[in-house]
């Protein structure tokens, strides 16, 4: 099938430019007029999804061609956009920033490729006039292959100097669809990592999202800016769906570890109450940490799981005492519990809890803070202790793409297998890797890292199981295995 819903890429010379700002106002925007958007990220962020959700009342998705290799891209876009009237994409770093040392690939043109997507380049204006000219004319003229159809002029001074932008723009071939004033930053604060996550104030994001949205509704031309998203090209292929990619992927390697042929003990009454499977037994829980301290999550992980068999139920650590009744399995994304320690300690019954079940055998699958929170401290605070290793932050910063291979057989991967994945944190666990390591990485260096321990796999690394769907397959099985063993 095809995909022809209009729309844009929101990109920039470099970061801090506005993108964000644009891209979200655009969003709420459009959507005050009524139209459903669908919004996207280029890249593996985690954070400016959740304002573009908050803009739109969508859950906010990533589109990322090192994660999830270029051929999903467009089929990931059209999952997202289905039923939608328009799509928002809001770029990463530079227009042609793509993964170090691979060219183009995973930059916001080569998104904007993949998707046939007009480009709308957002400059910040601040400090020139005549030589915006020459900036957005070598942006235009860098890759014939993509479509600057417009720019948006940002932190513009005055009618004075917004009339010698234009003038000078006037020769450039490519109009201005907006001007933006230099105003007042909008209230959207950071910290070591980035925007504070939405979950963490949603109060204040309301309040900024809406800002934006008035500052793009005041400055830009949104009749211009739909007509150009209505020029995009139809999108041809298939469009993803995880029951579909699930019966495409490799059957498991290894058996569920079922000892003795040992039957599944009777469902409870609240077990009856859960979904069904077509052969008549419960669906197996699978708990996701939620909540302010563990933000960071792919929405197709969750529609993975489901598709897999699982009942996804979220809890947040930071005020749940107890997992959810009845779970069989555990995915801690990440987050921020660096934050939110004393908190996180704090709650002694849930991390009871986490331990019992992890020492149960039941399948654990912690990335980034969910390693923090699964170590024995952080910070000098208590933490579940189901790692060995204490966690500390940092003041460097580990940030970059990772070509990994499983080290040991886990709950996620069989050893050998490859995967793609993303670290950013400022946290530092010692030490690295367990006995059995989850991953061995080539970037920056040759190490191996995480952990893997009974059905716990541990790991810094953040992956996106849209390249590798028997990976959710791998885990809800495991969740059905340790169920049988539990009886």
């Amino acid at each position: 099938m095809s995909s022809s819903v209009p729309r844009l890429v929101i990109a920039a010379p470099s970061s801090g430019s506005g993108k964000t700002t644009v891209a979200t106002g655009l969003m709420a925007a459009f959507a005050s007029r009524g139209l459903a958007v669908s919004p996207h990220k280029v890249g593996p962020d985690y954070i400016d999804p959740g304002y573009h959700a908050l803009a739109t009342g969508r859950v906010g998705r990533n589109l990322d061609a090192y994660l999830c290799g270029a051929e999903l891209v467009a089929p990931l876009f059209a999952h997202g956009a289905r039923g939608c009237d328009l799509a928002v994409v809001e770029g990463v770093m530079g227009l042609f920033d793509g993964a170090a040392g691979e060219g183009e690939l995973a930059s916001t043109a080569h998104v904007a490729k993949l998707l046939r997507a007009p480009v709308v380049l957002v400059v910040d204006a601040s400090s020139q006039s005549r030589s915006v000219a020459a900036l957005v004319h070598g942006f235009a003229s860098w890759d014939p292959e993509v479509r600057i159809g417009g720019v948006i002029l940002n932190k513009v001074g005055s009618e004075r100097h917004e009339g010698m932008l234009r003038e000078a723009l006037d020769a450039s071939g490519v109009p201005v669809l907006g001007v933006l004033r230099r105003v007042e930053q909008v209230g959207t604060p950071s910290r070591h990592l980035g925007l504070v996550p939405v979950a963490e104030r949603r109060a204040e994001a309301v309040g900024a999202v809406a800002a934006m949205a008035a500052q793009v509704r005041a400055g830009c031309d949104l009749d211009a800016l739909f007509a150009l998203a209505r020029g995009a090209g139809a999108l041809a292929g298939d469009t993803w769906d995880a029951g579909e990619a699930l019966a495409l992927s490799p059957p498991p390697p290894l058996p569920v570890p079922v000892p003795g042929g040992a039957a599944p003990r009777p469902p409870d009454r609240a077990e009856r109450a859960r979904p069904q499977t077509p052969d008549g037994l419960s669906r197996p829980r699978v708990a996701v940490a939620g909540g302010a301290a563990f933000t960071f999550s792919y929405a197709e992980h969750a529609e993975l799981l489901a598709a897999a068999g699982a009942e996804v139920v979220v809890f947040d650590p930071l005020r749940d005492e107890e997992l959810p009744e009845g779970t069989r399995g555990l995915v801690i994304g990440g987050g921020f519990p660096e934050v939110y320690a004393p908190e996180l300690s704090a709650n002694e019954p849930l991390r009871e809890a986490v331990a019992s079940l992890a020492r149960s055998g039941a399948p654990v699958a912690a990335e980034c803070a969910g390693l923090l929170y699964l170590s024995r401290e952080l910070d000098g605070l208590p933490m579940c202790g189901v790692i060995d290793a204490k966690a500390r932050m940092d003041e460097r910063l580990t940030l970059g793409y990772r070509d990994a291979v499983a080290v040991s057989d886990s709950v996620l991967a069989e050893a050998g297998s490859r995967m793609r994945g993303h670290e950013f944190h400022r946290t530092v666990v010692e030490p690295g890797a367990g006995v059995a390591p989850a991953w061995g990485v080539r970037v920056p260096v040759r190490r191996v890292e995480g952990f893997v321990q009974q059905g716990v796999h541990a790991s810094y690394l953040h992956t996106h199981w849209a390249s590798a769907p028997g990976v959710a397959r791998r885990f809800v099985e495991r969740c059905v295995g340790s169920w049988a063993t539990a009886g």
